[in-house]
């Protein structure tokens, strides 16, 4: 007697269930990037394009939000300036992982919103930009296929839809230059 090639319908309903109680990723949601770039997320203005990618995060209580349940942890989101010979960084915190996993959130100051942009600099043509964080940012953060809170060692991906004012140095002068922080990139599980 020879086994079936086809699971039983009781295999197959214990498999589906097994996969919808994965951790973090109840609802049928899959756990990771789906296909986001690791690379293109872009800060345009003023003549400007930088490119931001190779995103990393990690639940590192940095910025902590006062309204979050005791098991939530922060995350921090680094990455780095992936344009030739660029030298900048990005790095965002976000103090409810577990509202980004299921909507949007604002982009704004700390500690007034639960996303915001802890940094983020470059260079361009000889030139150095850094955020200015006294021009508040503004905009909204998603993601999906973000499962434990963004600790899910399969990552997720990040959307970004922002704006916000960049310091730029060029030798002696400096200026503000207003942009677009957009795009859609894969976040590295830590």
């Amino acid at each position: 007697m020879s086994l079936s090639r086809f699971p039983s319908s009781t295999s197959l309903a214990a498999s589906v269930a097994a996969a919808l109680a994965a951790p973090g990723c109840g609802g049928g949601t899959s756990c990771g990037p789906g296909g986001a770039p690791d690379t293109g997320l872009l800060a345009t203005g003023g003549g400007l394009t930088l490119t931001y990618g190779d995103l990393t995060g990690s639940p590192n209580r940095d910025c902590p939000s006062a309204g979050a349940p005791a098991n939530v942890i922060s995350l921090s989101i680094a990455g780095r300036q992936t344009d030739p010979s660029a030298s900048g960084l990005i790095t965002l915190c976000i103090g409810r992982p577990d509202l980004l996993a299921s909507q949007s959130l604002p982009l704004g100051a700390e500690p007034s919103t639960d996303v915001h942009v802890v940094d983020l600099s470059g260079t361009s043509s000889g030139c150095t930009l850094t955020v200015d964080h006294t021009q508040p940012p503004g905009g909204t953060v998603s993601s999906s296929g973000m499962c434990g809170n963004g600790s899910d060692a399969a990552g997720f991906a990040l959307v970004l839809d922002a704006t916000l004012t960049l310091s730029r140095i060029c030798g002696a002068t400096t200026d503000s230059i207003p942009i677009t922080l957009r795009g859609r990139v894969a976040v590295a599980g830590p």
